[in-house]
């Protein structure tokens, strides 16, 4: 299946996928972004909007832990933790297995850390032809390790400096790889001034290990990307590899395509996901769309996650 996060042509497929067209807009390229593409490192504009939800953070299970246990020392409900943790089995729980801890107001446990630090690259915001607005927040992980859940706060001000919306922006992918680059993205539906001036606050982002078992080490590899005349669109080729080495077969593959115009602004991202079984020393082709909304592109950057 592919999730198309910016789309304004079809979806392709390949292989076994199927297409999904999560929304379909016309570039609105006569606006120039609402903020300006490049922010200093570590800019982060704090909004007064409350976090829509609490910061997890994780907790290494040790020896004779059980999930019981685990809620209780941490002040939360047991029912929280396991709705956290879907992919833990509570009755083969492993020694060092890391689970995420939901945050509770007034919790008398451990205090939950703000989210783990690291530079916003640039705030960025197109309007489009229905009165809608795409929204982006490049963020960089300058870390050695992956950084998981990254969500942040977009608020859109008018003209005053009043809140005129606020949504939550995500990451096409889980996890932001070391030394890697990736938009946040949300899509404020219609209708919203062409001069609405984003906000940005960071809400969750935990740093994991890069060997943390819920993800399987994928790389790419032939990859090509090819721009057609008009410049807002560029097609995608390439093929997910699993090393040979690799201890699990991976049965969720995602590759996420970013799209930059000649300044290095962010003008189009798509994910194309594919569910077919990739064991190890095999590899999986791959070929997709992905458009413009803000003028010409003039590169375009890949990144894949792997799940067993």
């Amino acid at each position: 299946m592919i999730l198309c996060v910016l789309i304004a042509t079809a979806c392709g497929t390949h292989g076994s996928g199927a297409t999904s067209v999560s929304k379909s807009i016309q570039p609105y390229i006569t606006m120039t972004p609402s903020a300006t593409a490049s922010q200093p490192d570590g800019l982060v504009v704090s909004v007064t909007t409350p976090f829509p939800s609490p910061t997890p953070f994780l907790y290494t299970i040790k020896s004779g832990d059980t999930l019981g246990q685990i809620a209780q020392h941490f002040n939360v409900p047991l029912s929280a933790l396991i709705l956290a943790n879907s992919n833990v089995n509570p009755n083969a729980m492993s020694i060092g297995q890391t689970l995420k801890i939901p945050s509770q107001p007034g919790s008398a446990g451990e205090s939950t850390p703000t989210p783990v630090p690291f530079p916003v690259k640039q705030i960025a915001c197109y309007p489009t032809s229905d009165r809608g607005m795409w929204c982006f927040v490049l963020v960089n992980n300058n870390s050695s390790n992956p950084i998981e859940d990254v969500t942040a706060q977009i608020t859109l001000m008018d003209a005053n400096g009043r809140s005129l919306a606020n949504q939550t922006a995500i990451l096409p992918l889980d996890i932001l790889s070391p030394n890697s680059s990736m938009p946040l993205t949300t899509y404020f539906a219609p209708d919203v001034p062409i001069n609405a001036k984003p906000q940005v606050q960071i809400l969750t982002a935990i740093q994991i290990q890069s060997n943390d078992p819920r993800y399987v080490q994928a790389t790419l590899e032939s990859t090509s990307v090819k721009v057609d005349t008009s410049g807002l669109t560029a097609q995608v080729n390439g093929q997910v590899a699993l090393a040979a080495s690799s201890s699990s077969a991976a049965k969720l593959i995602w590759v996420v395509a970013t799209a930059y115009d000649e300044a290095g602004n962010v003008v189009g991202v798509r994910r194309w996901e594919s569910t077919s079984s990739l064991s190890s020393g095999n590899s999986l082709p791959f070929s997709f769309l992905v458009s413009s909304i803000a003028g010409a592109i003039s590169r375009v950057e890949l990144a894949v996650e792997a799940r067993p």
